[in-house]
């Protein structure tokens, strides 16, 4: 009778009391279905752990917390770095190669065609990200633009509002200062003198500047013939043999022979009747 034929009876001694089993009959069934092959066809391993690089020694297994995911994780991370630590020299002693050739060729467990939309996938969720990234920037920079303008916009009206009441208060008696006016006035001046400027900086036009050559800059016009105080007292041209129609071709025979005006002569023709 084999071992799959056994039932419980032929692995529990009389000394193995349960839930212990019999370790003769575990050995007794491991030497059954156990194969002499070589290493290189088994490739197992069977070391403890790998020295932990914090303590610099290897970590007892009565240590490790079975309830602790990262202690358990960690243990069986450095098991298994101790058995590649061992296999690794044997497998070189063997002459058996552990590294993959540069041409090596293996075929993927997804198709071309499944890559390609996996592909398509990250480039569209990349693109829609930079979209929405634009957009976020967009309207961060609008929601700023309207700020600011509702800030100039919130002054405006409180200096309106200011002003407004200053004007009040001075027609009602309760203040005679005209302050307000004052900042107008620089206000306006300074707008003044702004568009000044751009006028200096931008000058004439061709066209402007050619009848400047031509004709002259010009010069001022109204009241350019008023008398003033020093004209008025300047008698330095009067020529007196001039005035009142005395000089040369004013009076005598030359001014008795002067044709008479038009009216006066209708009224000789009228007398003549």
């Amino acid at each position: 009778m084999s071992h799959r034929d056994a039932g419980p009876a032929q692995f529990w001694g009389q000394a193995c009391a349960p839930p212990y089993p019999c370790k003769d009959g575990l050995k007794q069934c491991l030497s059954e279905f156990k194969q002499q092959l070589a290493w290189v066809e088994r490739l197992d391993v069977t070391s403890g752990q790998v020295a932990d690089p914090v303590s610099q020694s290897a970590s007892d297994k009565d240590a490790v917390d079975p309830e602790n995911d990262f202690q358990r994780e960690m243990s069986f991370y450095r098991q298994a770095q101790a058995a590649v630590l061992e296999a690794l020299p044997r497998l070189r002693k063997l002459q058996v190669p552990t590294r993959r050739p540069d041409d090596y060729f293996a075929e993927m467990a997804k198709s071309d065609q499944q890559m390609q939309k996996i592909r398509q996938k990250l480039k569209s969720k990349q693109e829609a990200m930079e979209r929405s990234e634009k957009a976020k920037q967009l309207r961060a920079m609008r929601k700023y633009g309207k700020k600011v303008q509702t800030e100039i916009l919130q002054r405006r009206q409180k200096e309106k509002k200011n002003m407004l009441n200053a004007v009040k208060k001075y027609q009602k008696g309760l203040s005679d200062k005209l302050d307000f006016l004052d900042e107008e006035q620089t206000s306006s001046q300074g707008n003044k003198k702004g568009s000044a400027n751009q006028r200096i900086k931008k000058g004439p036009n061709a066209k402007r500047r050619y009848k400047n050559q031509k004709f002259g800059f010009g010069g001022k016009k109204k009241g350019s013939k008023w008398n003033t105080k020093e004209s008025f007292n300047d008698v330095s041209s009067f020529r007196s043999k001039v005035a009142h129609n005395k000089g040369p071709g004013k009076g005598g025979k030359k001014a008795l022979n002067k044709r008479p005006g038009k009216r006066a002569r209708q009224k000789m023709k009228s007398r003549a009747r």
